[in-house]
């Protein structure tokens, strides 16, 4: 019985599922096709109303769609939830206000940092450090946004729009770490609905506070927050689901796609690429296939 058994060829062990990247991926698609959908809709609304509804939509949105699992949410999740809530925010609300102090293309070149502030968030924060092939798609990638983002021509002073921006940066760095941290721990569902909802509640506050007009109820700006809403709610519960497997360092690279996807759609509508960012995008699709070469030693 000993050697027969001896003699059975070992099970193959099975192939980890390629879906995880995929809707990762398709995210940063739907990403990059909503920019020209966000710049019309704020000719009838300021940022934070816009962020108010645009999340207060998905929110309203994901509940729906969630309800019946929202009887089962912890305390951690609730808690889970509200923290990365509060540090979307903070991204959306800090990259808002320094926008009012700089050009969008200083802005576009200093969100970009976010790429390599992952690593070294997850370094600080749990002590991980990346492996090799992880860096090396981090540098590459970062390169490609930076030609992406063509910082030709840009004054290098550095004041209160350059800090409020890099706070933004580190803000979208540090939800991606969070969301590796508790997504093997959340139901992806009930998270976001969590999520949405304080980033709803945070930008009413912040528009109130800051004395913002209201949004004009026009036809225009409701057609545009209830299909960013409802792309807004299907993005934050993939985000939760996706990164409970994939490692943070990884998917910051596939997030990094968004504003490949984003060039391409202002292509088609007319815009011109310039050679440097056909060559940054070109840097960033190739920092995926590192990383995809480096799969499994990336965490």
């Amino acid at each position: 019985m000993t050697s027969s058994a001896a003699a059975l060829p070992l099970a193959a062990s099975p192939r980890p599922s390629r879906l995880p990247d995929l809707v990762l991926l398709l995210i940063t698609l739907i990403w990059g096709g909503t920019f020209l959908a966000v710049q019309t809709a704020l000719q009838w609304a300021g940022p934070f109303g816009f962020v108010a509804l645009r999340f207060g939509v998905a929110g309203v949105l994901a509940l729906l769609l969630s309800w019946r699992q929202l009887a089962g949410l912890t305390r951690a999740e609730l808690r889970a939830g509200v923290l990365v809530g509060t540090v979307l925010f903070g991204s959306y609300g800090l990259q808002t206000m320094g926008l009012t102090a700089i050009a969008s293309s200083k802005s576009a070149f200093l969100t970009a940092l976010y790429v390599p502030l992952v690593p070294l968030i997850m370094l600080l924060l749990y002590r991980r450090p990346p492996a090799l092939a992880a860096w090396l798609g981090i540098a590459v990638a970062f390169a490609g946004l930076v030609l992406l983002s063509d910082p030709r021509g840009l004054e290098w002073s550095f004041g209160r729009g350059e800090a409020l921006t890099l706070g933004g940066a580190a803000m979208v760095a540090l939800e991606i770490c969070l969301l590796g941290r508790f997504a093997g721990q959340c139901e992806p569902r009930r998270v976001a609905v969590v999520q949405l909802l304080t980033v709803a509640l945070l930008s009413t506050l912040a528009m109130l506070v800051s004395g913002e007009a209201l949004p004009r109820p026009e036809p225009g700006l409701i057609g545009c927050v209830l299909g960013l809403g409802l792309a807004t709610a299907l993005i934050q519960v993939a985000m939760n689901w996706a990164q409970k497997t994939i490692p943070a360092t990884r998917a910051t690279l596939i997030y990094a796609m968004e504003p490949v996807w984003g060039g391409l759609v202002g292509w088609l509508a007319g815009e011109q690429l310039s050679v440097p960012a056909l060559c940054g995008a070109a840097l960033i699709v190739a920092s995926v296939l590192v990383a995809e070469l480096g799969k499994g030693r990336t965490d």
